[in-house]
């Protein structure tokens, strides 16, 4: 998630440098992904999939992925360094960065904006230019939260995502297909002013997250999964890979801000981090690209990092972690809220056309204050935890509906805006019919493409 919600008046206690004990990691991942202060801001990622010249009649989707160089002309000034080292990667006018995920998936991060209403045409602003701009070599984005199409191939060649592939691929096919074939709207808010008001406002995301993952589901299907009816594939691929990674034991947390430090120090290594000769001193190259060399960032299997702290990995590793290696494993933690200074809501699927913008307005509502907090908690503990039924039942379900449709209602009445409250509504009529927002695209005319 590249949104940061920061306040000025955030510190980090603990500089870069080795790490003295578990207990001071856990302290340090307590203090930068929770940063306190009054909740005022507000952010949001969009990703699309994307193609290189004319689909087929078989799919929206049934067309190559872009090549790179291609992607990297077509962007210019504002292409991600992933894919443009030399790049200065400029934000678009809106204030969103663009980023490449591993299977050419475009997506937008926006800035960090005071309100709702901001964030969202700064959104439409750069969602526009972004087609523009890939328009020009005849690339095009496609609204969709799942590949139904293509199979999963990685175009992105860099470390990290070779180290991702290959531990994913120990466990089943999951891990390439959210990698490669999926994408979100993740939607982006202040933890809070106090450990108090964090704790609220972490079990309400949590809490809502099974109705709005319902509400919103809408790719029921994904080229390359296994045979089975799901609502929302893409949320299917995070839920059955890597547990330890994806679903931290929240409902046993008394307060997150210590109790995510201690989950995140005992999650498996992802990747270690080794240089790199092909960009040997520039630390944004390293991340860029390799030229086709495999620098070996695979970690041994099962390790945590609290093992890497302790020493027991200094014969495969060669060295102790610093803080700037726990920062990077707190990049590949993934669970359906993430604490990354703000808290990321990762359970929304891509929505059709511009109907992202109904999820940043329910969960602008439902965050609003600490009331529609309360409230929004309260309507949705009937569901608490219950993310594959979600996931694979969608609105289907009677009393994920019943939920789904209260906790719109709740949202309509907290809405900062008139228009807020019609989007929301709209999307409120289409829950009470048990539509999925791609239902609703087809029956308006639109052919969820961009």
């Amino acid at each position: 998630m590249a949104v940061t919600l920061e306040h000025p008046e955030s510190v980090s206690a603990i500089q870069d440098g080795d790490l003295s004990s578990r207990v001071a990691a856990e302290a340090y991942v307590g203090g930068v992904c929770f940063k306190l202060g009054p909740p005022t801001l507000i952010g949001a990622e969009l990703e699309w999939l994307t193609v290189q010249g004319e689909c087929s009649t078989s799919g929206r989707s049934a067309a190559p992925r872009p090549q790179l160089a291609a992607l990297a002309a077509a962007l210019g000034p504002y292409a991600p360094r992933s894919i443009a080292p030399d790049s200065p990667a400029l934000s678009l006018p809106g204030g969103s960065r663009v980023t490449i995920e591993p299977g050419g998936q475009i997506e937008l991060s926006s800035a960090p904006f005071a309100a709702a209403a901001q964030l969202c045409e700064g959104l439409r602003i750069d969602s526009r230019m972004l087609r523009d701009l890939l328009e020009s070599r005849s690339i095009r984005t496609v609204s969709g939260a799942a590949d139904a199409d293509r199979r999963p191939k990685r175009v992105l060649q860099l470390p990290r995502y070779r180290a991702m592939e290959q531990s994913f691929g120990g466990i089943g096919p999951f891990g390439k297909l959210m990698m490669c074939n999926t994408a979100a709207t993740q939607v982006s808010v202040d933890a809070g002013a106090d450990r108090t008001e964090v704790t609220a406002r972490w079990t309400a995301l949590y809490t809502i997250g099974p109705a709005l993952l319902a509400a919103f589901a809408c790719s029921p299907a994904l080229r390359g999964a296994p045979v089975g009816d799901w609502a929302s594939q893409r949320m299917r691929t995070w839920l059955r890979l890597d547990h330890a990674r994806t679903r931290p034991p929240v409902e046993a947390w008394p307060d997150p801000v210590a109790d995510y430090g201690r989950w995140a120090l005992d999650v498996p290594l992802l990747c270690v981090r080794r240089p790199d000769p092909a960009h040997d001193g520039d630390a944004a190259a390293k991340e860029a690209g390799d030229n086709g060399h495999d620098p070996g960032w695979s970690a041994p299997p099962g390790a945590s990092f609290a093992d890497w702290l302790s020493g027991a990995l200094d014969d495969e590793v060669g060295r102790r972690p610093d803080i700037g290696d726990l920062d990077y494993h707190l990049t590949t933690l993934f669970p359906p809220v993430r604490a990354a200074g703000h808290l990321e809501v990762r359970y929304l699927d891509a929505q059709p056309d511009d109907d992202w913008m109904v999820p940043i307005h329910v969960v602008d509502a439902l965050m609003s204050t600490p009331a529609a907090v309360a409230e929004a908690t309260a309507v949705a503990a009937p569901l608490a935890g219950q993310w594959l039924h979600a996931a694979r039942c969608g609105l289907a379900d009677p009393q994920i509906r019943s939920v789904a449709v209260e906790l719109l209602t709740l949202a309509e009445a907290y809405a900062a805006t008139p228009d807020a409250a019609r989007e929301i509504a709209g999307a409120l009529r289409r829950c009470r019919g048990g539509r999925t927002p791609t239902d609703e695209a087809v029956a308006d005319g639109a052919g969820g493409g961009s």
